[in-house]
């Protein structure tokens, strides 16, 4: 009797707060081990340099690769638009399936997570097991978090509604960026061991419930024709199993998908859009700490230099809680048209206004970051679109969503490595300062942010300050600029997107699926 108010209170939460509640889990893990895994190996394990760029560039490699690799295994058996002799497969179980694998691959993650933090092999060895198996875990449980995205709803109603929640417990999640500084100790490192602790227990214990509550409700789903107990919510209901009969060849091989896509027009000018955009994005994160002490030093504390560095990990996830009821409103396409209108704008405003002007060039750095960030979340329902629309035109069985997200990764995140390469490479071109000749700076949390001046450059030269202005304010026009012509190509949106969404829908009526969110 005890237990069964809070169950009760459990099953009567929307669904859409339970999805939501997964972001939470990977946030509140992934934020700590962005801000401190190199400096946990660098200063406290004393990796030496040779096992670190070892580590990084197989890193590199199998962070690039897993992602369409996961997403064929998970998703290959959906690519046939023959039929398969004998094989039974519906909507309730590619969701019960994609739930399962979030249930076993969440608690993994945190597991991975935790192994930064306990020495347990020589430094170099450790550095690369720790990075493979996490970034592996944490492929699989973004792959289908993301699909279920495209699984669980059809209209870009529903699936903004779902994207709302994800962004709400996402930056929930962030908050343990401002926790971590109250552990984060180079010289004592227990205390900061055991949150990490904390942290792993709590997103792992988290995962188990929200798939299991997850998994009851679709399978409760399926026992209940009607389904009265989910109908409120949205519920996923089941009239009956799709059978795919037929003869085996119809199954699809890797080169044949890749030429699918290779013809998917959207697809192409989404994922030159999107390359640019994810090197946005890890440019500014690369580079904050940069623009902060060399254009703000003088005019903020360090307190406050803290604070911005922190606040730009909550602050995108915050800023989606509005755009997303735009999208809903104006649609997904114009919303990121007018961010990378905004973005163009308050560059060229702050290339007029110069460096000098500190309050602004406060703002513009902050603002910068958050609406990148933002429109790198915004992003995810448009991937979903693509999912319905290579659906229609490949005429599938079931909705490759995983694989989709994992070819998408694939093409877009070399933008993670080109960001800090052409970064250094043009500060140094225009200034002739070379970040890897000066002292390494200490990462904010730690017990002296801001290093000691570099030695000023040549006269001739232009100064480091000037450098990282143009820097901070030319790199995002032309981002921008890129971005307003591929995404002007782009043609998933409008009728057409109405269209795609329609033709699915009379597909799932014709196979008796009941595509609904859940």
């Amino acid at each position: 009797m005890g237990l069964g108010g809070p169950w009760a209170w459990l099953l009567g939460l929307p669904t859409a707060m339970v999805y939501g509640s997964l972001a939470l889990f990977i946030s509140v893990l992934h934020n700590v081990f962005l801000l401190y895994y190199v400096d946990t190996f660098v200063s406290v394990y004393k990796i030496n340099k040779a096992a670190f760029w070892v580590g990084e560039t197989v890193f590199l490699l199998w962070n690039s690769l897993n992602d369409p690799l996961f997403g064929w295994l998970s998703d290959r058996q959906f690519l046939s638009s023959q039929p398969r002799s004998g094989a039974r497969l519906s909507s309730r179980a590619v969701v019960l399936a994609r739930v399962r694998a979030l249930g076993w691959h969440g608690p993994l993650l945190a597991l991975s997570f935790l192994a930064f933090w306990v020495p347990w092999a020589p430094a170099g060895l450790q550095f690369l097991l720790c990075l493979c198996l996490y970034d592996g875990f944490l492929t699989l449980v973004d792959l289908h978090h993301h699909a279920l995205l495209a699984d669980l709803a059809l209209s870009a109603h529903d699936r903004t509604h779902l994207n709302f929640y994800c962004s709400l417990f996402s930056a929930a999640g962030s908050l343990s960026v401002f926790a971590s500084y109250a552990f984060w100790n180079k010289e004592d490192f227990s205390s900061f061991r055991a949150f990490c602790l904390a942290l792993a227990a709590g997103s792992g214990l988290g995962f188990v419930g929200a798939t299991r509550l997850l998994r009851w409700r679709v399978e409760a789903a399926s026992r209940e024709p009607g389904c009265p107990t989910l109908a409120v919510d949205g519920g996923l209901c089941e009239e009956e199993e799709l059978l795919l009969g037929g003869e085996e060849t119809g199954s699809i091989t890797l080169g044949q998908y890749l030429r699918q896509l290779a013809r998917h027009r959207n697809f192409l000018w989404f994922v030159g859009m999107d390359l640019v955009q994810v090197f946005h994005c890890h440019f500014n994160s690369n580079f904050f700490p940069l623009f902060l002490e060399h254009l703000l030093s003088d005019h903020i504390s360090l307190s406050t230099g803290s604070f911005l560095l922190g606040i730009s990990y909550v602050a995108p996830h915050l800023n989606n809680l509005y755009f997303l009821p735009l999208c809903r409103r104006w649609g997904v396409y114009a919303v990121v048209r007018g961010l990378f209108l905004l973005k163009l704008g308050l560059s060229l405003l702050m290339l007029c206004a110069g460096p000098d002007r500190p309050g602004l060039l406060c703002l513009f750095i902050a603002s910068n970051r958050v609406f990148t960030e933002g429109t790198c979340k915004l992003l995810t329902l448009v991937v979903t679109d693509l999912v319905d629309e290579d659906l229609v035109l490949n005429h599938r069985k079931q909705a490759a969503s995983a694989l989709l997200f994992g070819m998408v990764a694939l093409v877009t995140k070399p933008g993670q490595t080109f960001a800090p390469l052409l970064g250094t490479w043009l500060l140094c071109f225009y200034t002739g300062h070379d970040l890897f000749q000066q002292p390494a700076l200490t990462p904010v949390g730690s017990a002296q942010p801001w290093p000691e001046p570099p030695a000023p450059p040549p006269p001739q030269a232009p100064t480091l300050r000037q450098g990282c202005f143009y820097l901070l304010v030319l790199v995002p026009i032309t981002c921008a600029l890129l971005q307003l012509f591929t995404w002007s190509q782009f043609t998933l949106y409008g009728r057409r997107l109405h269209a795609v969404k329609a033709q699915r829908q009379n597909l799932s009526r014709a196979q008796t699926l009941d595509i609904k969110m859940v």
